[in-house]
Formats: C-alpha cells, structure tokens, sequence
C-alpha cells in the first residue's frame, strides 16, 4: 500500500495565494503561446479552487487551450475563491460559462437561469458518477447502519455528491444526522479525503474519482449511491447562440476511443478526460426533487 505525505499538502492561503497564483497564470500566458489567438474575443471561463492553483492551472489550461484552438474565441480562466463567488461571477456576467462544482451549479440554475451545455463521461463512457461513503481501509465499519454514533465528513454545504447526496442516501436508510455523533462540513472533496485518511473522522462523503484515487493510499468504500447525472458545464441564460454552438461543437467532437484525442486529454482534469455529451435542464430533474425532499435542507431553500 503506498503512503502519502499528508502534510506536505497545504489548504490555499486565501486571497494572497490567489494573487500570487493569477500572476503566475499572467505570466505564462505572457510567453507567447497563445498568441496567434490575441485577437479573438477573450471568454472568461469560471471555475473555483477546488485545488490550489497551480495545480488547478496544469489540470485547466489545457481544457482552455483546447477551446481557443477549436473555436472562434479566446479562453481564459478566472478563478474564484469558493464555490458562491463562482455562481456570483457567472450572474454578474464576470464569467461566460463555468464549471461551478456539483451543487453550485444546481443554484445556478435554480435561482439565475444558468444553462447547461454538456456534461462529461467517466472512464466507463458514461454520463453518469457517484457518491462513495469511505472509510480507512482498517475500519471495523461495514455498513451505513453501523455510522450511528460515529464522527463523518461532509463537504461544503454547496456539494451535491459531498453533501446532499450523503444526506439523502443516509435518511433513504433511515438514518438522520442527529443519529450521528457528529458532523462536520469541509472545504472540498480533496480535504474530506485527506481528513480520512489522517484519522480525523470514522467516514466520509466524496465523488467516486476521488475514493479510487486515494483508495490505494488506505482507503475503501462503505457504500456507494445510484449513478448521479454529471456535473454539466453551464452558461448564462443570455448566452450568445453562436457562442453556445462554438463551444458545443468543439467538446462534442473530441471522441475517447480516437487515440490522438486520448493523447490530446491525458493531462486534463479527471472529470473532462473522458469526452462529453449533450446536456439539458431534463437530465437534472431527479437532484432538484432530492433538493427540495430533505428536511431542513435545500428543500427549505438553504442556498436563498
């Protein structure tokens, strides 16, 4: 079993660290590399820091190469500061399209109109994903029945898979958050993971890419929930048409079997290596009743 050094792994220094990191970002893109698309309209695709941001950076930048390379547009990232900012910066126009985080996006939706555009496929080629329940690989827990009275960690309150959906798949099973010993919310997927594996907490709540990236450090699963819609890439609800088709046409064409376009999306994040398909406000029907079924949760509209 490989180990991991959990302590060289630091949480972002806030709005210093993102300072420091956007010029860093500045100062790449100064080299020259993009510049035959120096005049084409810049689109600002928003996205939140769900890593720190170099490495968010390397993960993204190649996405954004790619889009200025295959559409009449230049893309670059603006990074926010969580998950609100990114909605916010997406309703005030700051932003055009974003990756907003699988709970974000339904806010967006929901109270501002955003649009869904396309949605990812996971390595199976599936447009789907799911919630994994872990614990460390030496915990004497074996079922969801058996986290009553036991520490877990959420993510943030704005995750569906690091939050609602535990939520949900634990009242399904008849267990309510007052039967747990305790209850914490954290930053992102990556810090839950993190807190497991160090011992912090007996369970924890995160995407499936994350329980089988760290599974070999230490991990296992406890359960899974049904397959989840992915998370889409929204717009505004004013987007321009021919903007939307560009954007559109550009990740539909990208094909996962192509070996060139594997070569092309090795290096992308782990949610977008994988090619995309179509997505339509129908496909999320079934997250929005689940919002809206958990008592003193969505349904109580706790992201108004």
């Amino acid at each position: 079993m490989k180990s991991l050094n959990l302590e060289r792994v630091k949480e972002p220094m806030g709005n210093k660290f993102i300072i420091i990191s956007c010029i860093l970002l500045l100062s790449l893109h100064s080299s020259g590399k993009n510049g035959f698309a120096a005049d084409k309209p810049v689109v600002h695709f928003g996205i939140n820091l769900r890593y720190n941001p170099v490495i968010l950076y390397k993960r993204y930048q190649p996405l954004m190469d790619y889009l200025t390379q295959n559409s009449p547009y230049r893309f670059e990232l603006k990074i926010s500061r969580d998950y609100q900012e990114a909605v916010k910066f997406l309703k005030e126009g700051r932003t055009q399209i974003s990756s907003l985080g699988d709970g974000a996006f339904i806010e967006a939706i929901l109270l501002h109109g955003a649009v869904p555009i396309v949605k990812p496929l996971n390595k199976d080629g599936k447009p789907f994903y799911r919630c994994a329940i872990i614990v460390p690989r030496n915990s004497a827990l074996n079922s969801l029945q058996n986290l009553r009275g036991k520490s877990i960690a959420l993510g943030s309150y704005h995750s569906t898979t690091g939050n609602l959906i535990p939520r949900y798949l634990l009242a399904v099973n008849g267990i309510n958050l007052q039967g747990i010993g305790s209850v914490a919310s954290l930053k992102n997927h990556d810090a839950v993971t993190k807190a497991i594996l160090k011992g912090q907490y007996d369970a924890g709540a995160v995407k499936d890419v994350f329980a089988e990236k760290y599974g070999e450090y230490g991990l296992r699963v406890l359960a899974y929930s049904d397959p989840i819609p992915s998370v889409p890439l929204v717009v505004r609800n004013n987007a321009p048409r021919e903007f939307v088709k560009a954007v559109t046409e550009a990740l539909l064409k990208l094909d996962p079997r192509n070996p060139a376009h594997q070569k092309l999306m090795e290096n992308w994040d782990e949610e977008y290596k994988h090619g995309f398909v179509s997505a339509d406000i129908s496909g999320y029907r079934e997250i929005f009743r689940m919002f809206r079924s958990i008592p003193n949760g969505c349904g109580m509209r706790c992201h108004r």
